[in-house]
């Protein structure tokens, strides 16, 4: 899957205000990973202000022209909207990746930095921290950054770990919402680039395990079913280095496969 938006004779996220940038990078990064279409509560939920708020925000943006607003269902971005998402996108997963690679950040500390910096941050800059890094493919969440000319490439695949068959599969991404999440991941070695193996544990359900040093085997309570809701007490253990630790589904499900 790939977007590609061509940025000639269109408006530009500098154009716009903070708010309309963070609204419409929201909208189309709900939709990125397979991800179901923002509705104006969600909205609400993720910058915690009032459906009200939404609403009049939704309305300016559907008077520039960089969404459709249709009543009682999610916006949906313009070609123009697109862009600026986009572009600030861009700024973001490039600004993480710097954050990461010069400056020493751990990947759980880099994205509260990068909004805050995205919005300060020129096009110039952008494309000159495009450069000095060799211009990656991904940012250290392992998601695609989208080039200059506002082309992406995208995995089709949103197969999550908790929910993932017995087989081989390669760790492509891990959400980068919780910082705790994160921060665990690390330790125990499930980052972007590892090899997991997904085994049955016999009783129709999926345990997985991690390759190269990364074992994750059954605690004997068994996992939640793909259909089942996260339950915190549902763990399996992860083996490193003969250290033992426990996660839990909900972890899990924060880590996107592919197979492999």
């Amino acid at each position: 899957m790939s977007w590609s938006i061509g940025y000639a004779d269109c408006m530009r996220a500098g154009e716009v205000s903070e708010v309309s940038q963070d609204y419409l990078k929201a909208i189309w990064s709900a939709r990125e990973w397979g991800g179901e279409p923002m509705t104006a509560t969600e909205l609400a939920q993720r910058f915690g202000t009032t459906k009200a708020n939404v609403t009049e925000v939704l309305k300016r943006l559907d008077e520039l022209g960089l969404i459709v607003r249709v009543p009682y269902r999610p916006p949906v971005l313009t070609a123009e909207g697109e862009t600026i998402a986009l572009s600030m996108v861009r700024r973001h997963r490039l600004l993480e990746t710097f954050l990461v690679e010069s400056l020493g950040y751990s990947w759980d500390e880099v994205h509260d930095e990068a909004e805050t910096l995205e919005h300060a941050s020129s096009d110039l800059l952008i494309d000159r921290i495009d450069t000095f890094l060799g211009r990656p493919k991904v940012d250290p969440h392992g998601d695609p950054i989208p080039g200059p000319d506002g082309q992406v490439e995208s995995h089709d695949s949103s197969l999550l770990l908790a929910e993932a068959a017995p087989g081989s599969y390669t760790v492509i991404r891990v959400s980068d919402a919780d910082p705790d999440v994160l921060a665990h991941l690390a330790e125990v070695g499930v980052i972007p680039g590892a090899r997991v193996e997904v085994a049955d544990t016999g009783r129709g359900l999926a345990t997985p395990s991690v390759s190269a040093g990364v074992e994750v085997a059954d605690t004997g309570r068994g996992l939640a079913s793909p259909s089942a809701s996260a339950d915190a007490s549902v763990t399996v253990t992860v083996a490193v280095d003969d250290e033992s630790v426990e996660i839990d589904r909900a972890v899990a499900s924060a880590v996107y496969v592919s197979a492999s």
